[in-house]
């Protein structure tokens, strides 16, 4: 499938219209079936659809199970593939068999609705919410240098082919002390990109992230704080603003927090320890 789909559009510059061939960022839906149970008495189950840009979809379900504490390592899958009986939602359908030693806590779905902004629960009972689950506060002996993360936005976006060519989609990035990237996941969806980029981790047993940082090209909201703290990640960056309890949650997870990361400045919002700040000079 393609990232991006042609259409043809009408252009309007001040007083004047022409037409011309445009990109978008291919939207579809994908729904994430589970197989489980024992191997007498296999089950099939619907868990999610989400709305997202095809590619790396074996990677977005991972991420998505890993964050969702469905799965815990790579070991827990048995496959992980598309299927094809309905011509209708051909590429569309993704199943995850899990190994038959692995019990669903279904019940860990439903209360992980939290993450919505509409569910109506306050700052304190999210936040309790993903410590019951997390792995504990993060206590990784990780810093960057401040060029490093000045750097991100343009090494990032030079990686973004799909960016480049409708401008309408986001990027997760997992870098490392030096400010390599090792992993670039893109997604229409802010959340899909990260989850994207937490799959490709663990497949490759990388997880916990406690010594890399990662780079989100939008806003920090407190569901990609959520997903980075139960991944281990030290250091949280993005060219956009975080919300109050995003700020909040990486907080209570002693996770570095660092927004408008753009133009040769940022914020630092928790644990600016982890960001060497020791040769700027302070201005009061």
């Amino acid at each position: 499938m393609s990232l991006v789909a042609p259409v043809t559009i009408h252009k309007i510059a001040g007083e004047s219209l022409s037409e011309a061939p445009d990109l978008l960022a291919v939207e579809e839906p994908l729904e994430i079936r589970l197989g489980f149970g024992p191997a007498t008495d296999r089950q099939q189950r619907p868990v999610s659809v989400t709305m997202r840009t095809p590619g790396h979809d074996e990677e977005l379900a991972m991420g998505f199970l890993f964050t969702e504490g469905i799965i815990q390592q790579p070991a827990d899958i048995i496959s992980c593939r598309h299927c094809v009986q309905d011509s209708q939602k051909e590429g569309n359908v993704l199943r995850v068999e899990l190994h038959p030693d692995v019990a669903v806590d279904w019940s860990r779905l439903e209360r992980n609705t939290f993450t919505s902004s509409s569910c109506g629960l306050c700052g304190k009972a999210t936040i309790d919410a993903v410590m019951a689950v997390s792995p504990g506060t993060i206590t990784a002996d990780f810093s960057v240098e401040p060029a490093i993360l000045h750097a991100l936005p343009e090494r990032v976006r030079q990686t973004q082919l799909a960016f480049a060519y409708t401008g309408g989609i986001h990027a997760a990035a997992l870098f490392d002390a030096d400010g390599k990237l090792l992993i670039v996941r893109e997604d229409i969806g802010r959340h899909n990109a990260l989850d994207k980029l937490i799959g490709a981790a663990f497949w490759q047993n990388w997880l916990p992230l406690s010594q890399f940082g990662i780079f989100l090209s939008g806003r920090i909201g407190v569901e990609l704080v959520q997903k980075s703290w139960l991944a281990g990640v030290p250091v949280l960056a993005a060219v956009g603003a975080p919300s109050s309890l995003a700020v909040q949650m990486a907080k209570e997870a002693r996770m570095t927090l660092a927004g408008f990361v753009r133009d040769s400045r940022f914020n630092l919002y928790s644990e600016p320890e982890r960001v060497n700040t020791s040769q700027l000079i302070f201005d009061s």
